[in-house]
């Protein structure tokens, strides 16, 4: 009866998001505003559209004072604004969109385009942020100028590289994975991002110049699994989703002023690019637990990890977090530290709840990389079939023809 009470709770909770004030604009038209923080889990495809369209003026929450709010009332004042705004749009089947976003988006990225994305399924939730004039941005690029360039370029794709990489595993009988770096000779099959050189002994990107298995492997196959440790590789050393070419491109191709929904660690934020001579990436700060910190608005994006990213207020002043002296620490360890003072059970809470994504993440991974190897294998034994049947058949009329002759 406890724990089914606690879920009911934890379950009301997670569908009421707070909200926090803060002041954005230029100098001359700064205003003041409340935006929707994020608790839990929360759906973060949902909340960056509803905080981008709250930060452009186009929608407005009322009356001001309240300090929550439903998806049921977001979800009206989004469809009423494109009602209002939008009239050629399909309102009845963007609302119909509307409720996945709570739940997260299914994006494929290009990896060599920022607002390059396939939509996976029908891809309803793209055609949302069109509908809204939201554009969509990501910064998981493969540089031009490395190495698995070459490769990646016509990978393209997050869901084609995985269903790379299980085909290979697959021909390989599952040694791809398994023992990259023993049997394949290296550092299986290029390097990280940052350093982008090439695969060992002076072959192609992966393999050693030395005999090894792959000597046994015809050249498409050779071709196949070459391909799939690059896209592993590339795959491996941008785990944030984000690489340093990603994040200049983000900044050349976006206007000053520009309030975009950048997806990243599978999450999406608002990003901003600010006018004037700071054209800077700032990330819109959501999470609940700077909801009484004023003075913590924006994050800087500055590097691909977050180790050198340092928080902003509205007028994008390093902050002083009334929750103590954070000067030197980086925006992920201010987190941490505020989390601890502000309640240690909910810091706890949060780092086993990082931990467990980890788990997911991976267990999510293989049975992508799994279920690509299934499809393989149904694809191999029906074609085997095919040709055993047409072979049967090309018997039989030579037995028949013969007759024939004779």
């Amino acid at each position: 009866m406890t724990e089914r009470v606690s879920d009911t709770l934890h379950a009301s909770k997670a569908d009421v998001w707070y909200l926090k004030e803060i002041a954005f604009g230029s100098t001359e038209s700064k205003r003041k505003l409340k935006i929707i923080t994020q608790n839990f889990n929360g759906p973060c495809s949902f909340i960056a559209i509803c905080n981008i369209l709250l930060l452009r003026g186009q929608i407005e929450i009322l009356p001001y004072e309240r300090g929550t709010v439903s998806y049921e009332f977001l979800a009206q004042l989004v469809g009423e604004y494109l009602l209002m705004s939008c009239p050629d749009i399909d309102v009845s089947a963007a609302l119909s969109i509307m409720p996945s976003t709570t739940k997260g988006l299914d994006l494929n990225p290009l990896f060599t385009g920022p607002t390059s994305f396939r939509p996976a399924g029908e891809g309803g939730e793209l055609k949302l942020f069109e509908q809204a004039g939201i554009e969509l941005v990501h910064g998981w690029l493969v540089d031009p100028e490395s190495e698995e360039y070459r490769v990646m370029k016509h990978v393209r794709d997050y869901d084609t590289a995985v269903t790379l990489i299980a085909d290979a595993d697959h021909v390989t009988k599952g040694q791809l994975l398994t023992q990259t770096a023993d049997v394949w000779g290296g550092d299986a099959g290029g390097s990280s991002q940052a350093e982008g050189s090439s695969g060992a002994g002076g072959g192609p990107s992966g393999y050693a110049s030395h005999t090894s298995p792959c000597d046994s492997y015809s050249e498409k196959d050779k071709e196949k699994i070459e391909h799939a440790l690059v896209s592993q590789a590339f795959l491996d050393s941008t785990k944030s989703q984000l690489t340093y070419h990603g994040l200049f491109q983000l900044a050349s191709v976006l206007q000053p002023g520009s309030l975009v929904a950048l997806f990243r660690n599978s999450h999406l934020s608002v990003l901003h690019k600010r006018e004037g001579e700071d054209s800077s990436l700032y990330s819109l700060v959501t999470d609940h637990v700077f909801l009484q910190e004023p003075s913590v608005v924006w994050e800087r994006l500055e590097d691909v990890d977050g180790v050198g990213s340092t928080f902003v207020d509205s007028d994008f002043v390093r902050s002083t977090p009334v929750g103590g002296d954070f000067a030197g620490h980086t925006a992920e360890s201010a987190l941490q530290a505020l989390e601890m003072e502000a309640n240690p059970d909910a810091a706890l809470a949060r780092q086993l709840q990082a931990e467990e994504d980890g788990r997911s993440h991976e267990i999510y991974m293989r049975r992508q990389r799994q279920q690509e190897i299934r499809r393989v294998q149904e694809r191999e034994e029906e074609e085997r079939k095919r040709k055993n049947e047409d072979g049967a058949s090309r018997k039989s009329k030579k037995r028949k023809d013969k007759c024939v002759i004779m």
